[in-house]
């Protein structure tokens, strides 16, 4: 019978002779293609301008044989990164995820490939690490691979990062802060497809990233993230019961990030939870009216319109406190602005 140890080494094995195998057929199909094109550059000798020929088919040639030798140096790199990947020390680990990522940002077929060979799991594993720099390493190769490709994206969800997610960012440094909402807004995408999140426990590491970060952009990025999620119904309930109502309120009030805050507490009002949370919140109507005087935010000023027409519908006693709080010149000043523009 096999030890746990050995069937594990079988496994890596496994992984890395059908990794190769890959590589190599990769390979071929290149040198293939590269040589139908040297073909295509042939020259012909019958051609009246054949010395200007010979001399654009002497720089074709040279550079071909350049774009030949990036290519094997590209495969090796790639072949020796994978390996070291699957086998090596942590150390060794570390510098092939910074390898990887770069060739993922080189094109999207790229990051295809690379996922193709069986990093994913062991990226993420990095993620899960104690070690701030292996931990950040492996985020920043995944952002890059999960980019413009909702396959990849899958691959690392199922591969299992949701689970590796703090709850706080407590012990995080800036930079991982910054990583960890990059993955989480790239992976947010996933819910405008059939996909569906085993779980949604990365959302309070959303929350308290918005009520941490002092940096806009960092926000902006968990704002879209939300806004994603809350595009599927079955998720707004869950943005209201994981305390999200209040700070989205407080958020509208920021011209900087009002915009996303805005989109996604209206996601919300179409349930009766989301409804309810947000028309019994103190800062409603009256932030909401305010945002109507946003000459510069036009997008701002008609989402606001849209929620304050949500929240009024079917309710005389919110109509009545809309108008106490100056709702009608509002509403009169922002037409006329429309129409002088």
């Amino acid at each position: 019978m096999a030890t746990p140890s050995s069937s594990s080494s079988s496994s890596s094995s496994s992984i890395w002779v059908f990794s190769n195998i890959k590589l190599q057929f990769f390979s071929r199909i290149r040198r293939f293609l590269q040589y139908k094109v040297t073909r295509k550059r042939g020259f012909d000798p019958s051609d009246e301008f054949a010395k200007e020929n010979s001399t654009v088919e002497h720089k074709d040639k040279v550079e071909n044989i350049e774009e030949v030798e990036d290519m094997k140096k590209s495969e090796m790199k790639l072949q020796r990164s994978v390996k070291e990947l699957h086998f090596g020390s942590w150390e060794e680990k570390e510098v092939a995820a910074k390898e990887i990522e770069r060739l993922a940002k080189e094109h999207v077929k790229v990051r295809k490939l690379i996922t193709g060979l069986g990093v994913v799991p062991v990226l993420v594993s990095m993620v899960a690490s104690q070690v701030a720099s292996r931990r950040r390493t492996g985020l920043t190769a995944l952002i890059h691979l999960a980019h413009g490709t909702y396959t990849n994206k899958a691959l690392i969800v199922e591969a299992g990062i949701l689970s590796k997610i703090p709850k706080k960012i407590d012990l995080l440094d800036e930079s991982t802060i910054i990583a960890y909402a990059e993955l989480l807004l790239s992976l947010s995408y996933l819910s405008n497809t059939k996909f569906c999140f085993p779980s949604l426990d990365f959302l309070p590491l959303l929350r308290h990233i918005l009520e941490s970060s002092s940096n806009f952009d960092t926000k902006r990025s968990c704002l879209c993230a939300l806004y994603n999620i809350s595009t599927v119904l079955e998720n707004a309930n869950l943005l209201v019961s994981s305390g999200f109502v209040p700070m989205l309120l407080e958020m509208t009030t920021m011209k900087e990030i009002s915009e996303k805050a805005l989109a996604t507490i209206g996601n919300m009002l179409v349930t009766l939870m989301g409804k309810k949370a947000i028309e019994n919140n103190s800062m409603v109507p009256e932030s909401f009216i305010k945002i109507l005087s946003w000459e510069d935010k036009p997008k701002c000023q008609e989402l606001s319109v849209y929620i304050l027409m949500i929240l009024a519908h079917q309710s005389s006693s919110r109509r009545e406190k809309m108008a106490q709080a100056g709702i009608v010149p509002a509403l009169l000043e922002s037409n006329e602005i429309i129409a002088m523009v």
